[in-house]
């Protein structure tokens, strides 16, 4: 396709440590460079699971990182995660990322407030759908995935090594490696934990369902849960009796808790949660015993509980998938280019044309809610 007008994308650099996945994968940049109007600017990386070099290799320009800020106006500055903290700067450039600030989540006024000041525009991925209001990429399979995996490995971890802190998890070159990991601890203990998954339907929850599976969890131990098992309302005394519970929906709007501190507090079989979906500082929060992020060099909270003979330790990682960055960012990446391919009609593209609407509600509202 020739084009007079060419769409610029500009992949910054992630600034958030410990996160290794990208917006866009070489491979997606050769294709939108082969389809015509596109330029492509990709800054340096040395945490990023791709070399710069891949990006050189198929045409895209590399410059150092953090230049974003200088960038040409037009410049449409894509990322995964949240732009670096304390920074107050207003942002005139159009940005795709991540925001994380359109669900009342702390901070969150901050966020669309620099973006208010500098006339810059918001394309929230977490909100590009398509008619029928599905996402059209999302990291969620492989979040929980190796959710599932965190769950079942601090598990062995309690079982193993009980009383020791969890150590520092780092990147798997593929998933191959991170099974063989799981199923060598599991045969060293001889048994295998049981599993609820919460929100089994859908792709967070699939991929946890995968995982224990491929890590050899007997299908009577997956417990799995999804709206019809829920509609009774929480809070859920089977999730008490399992041994690990993997959160996985999709929070949109106030539900009862899952879970509560008297739960945890009387006798009960849990010892792991992993909260994927990490709405932590969300007023909504159907898992509120906690209040704080976890990251990969201290993944796990000790939750107090008044039963003392039965530890309780939580996971509330809010990138999981670059555990397995280079599969996580090639799927990503994929699902995400016919959408990427819509961008220089995107004043009419309908996915475009959403996401911006909603930018600007979300803007307005800043006005009228606390």
């Amino acid at each position: 396709m020739s084009s007079t007008t060419t769409t610029h994308l500009w992949l910054r650099e992630e600034t958030k440590p410990m996160e290794h996945r990208a917006a866009l994968s070489p491979d997606v940049c050769k294709k939108l460079l082969a389809h015509g109007g596109f330029s492509i600017t990709v800054e340096e990386s040395k945490e990023r699971t791709f070399a710069d070099s891949e990006y050189a290799d198929v045409g895209c320009t590399v410059v150092p990182g953090g230049s974003w800020r200088n960038a040409p106006a037009d410049a449409i500055i894509t990322g995964l995660k949240e732009l670096p903290e304390n920074d107050t700067t207003p942002l005139s450039h159009t940005h795709v990322m991540f925001a994380h600030c359109y669900k009342r989540q702390g901070g969150w006024k901050d966020v669309l407030g620099r973006f208010a000041a500098g006339n810059g525009l918001l394309y929230d991925l977490e909100f590009l759908n398509d008619e029928s209001g599905r996402r059209v990429a999302a990291f969620g399979f492989y979040a929980g995935f190796t959710g599932a995996a965190v769950g079942i490995d601090a598990w062995c971890h309690q079982q193993l090594h009980a009383g020791e802190k969890y150590p520092l998890i780092t990147p798997y070159p593929n998933e191959d490696v991170l099974i063989a990991e799981t199923k060598a601890k599991l045969a060293k203990i001889g048994k295998t934990p049981k599993i609820m998954v919460m929100g089994a339907l859908g792709r967070c929850g699939s991929g946890a369902v995968s995982y224990a599976r491929k890590a050899g969890i007997p299908e009577d131990n997956i417990v799995k849960w999804d709206m019809a098992e829920t509609a009774k309302g929480g809070p859920f005394q089977e999730i008490m009796d399992v041994d690990i519970f993997v959160n996985c929906i999709y929070l949109s709007s106030q539900i009862p808790p899952f879970v509560t501190q008297q739960q945890i507090d009387a006798d009960r079989n849990l010892s792991v949660i992993v909260d994927v979906s990490c709405d932590t500082t969300n007023p909504f929060n159907p898992i509120p015993i906690y209040s704080v992020n976890t990251t990969f060099d201290n993944a796990l909270l000790d939750i107090k509980s008044s039963n003392t003979a039965k530890p309780l330790q939580l996971c509330s990682i809010d990138h999981l998938p670059t555990m397995l960055p280079r599969e996580a960012s090639n799927q990503f990446a994929l699902d995400l280019l016919p959408t990427l391919l819509q961008l220089p009609t995107r004043q009419t593209a309908p996915v475009w044309t959403r996401a911006e609407k909603l930018f600007h509600e979300k803007v307005e509202s800043m006005a009228t809610t606390d």
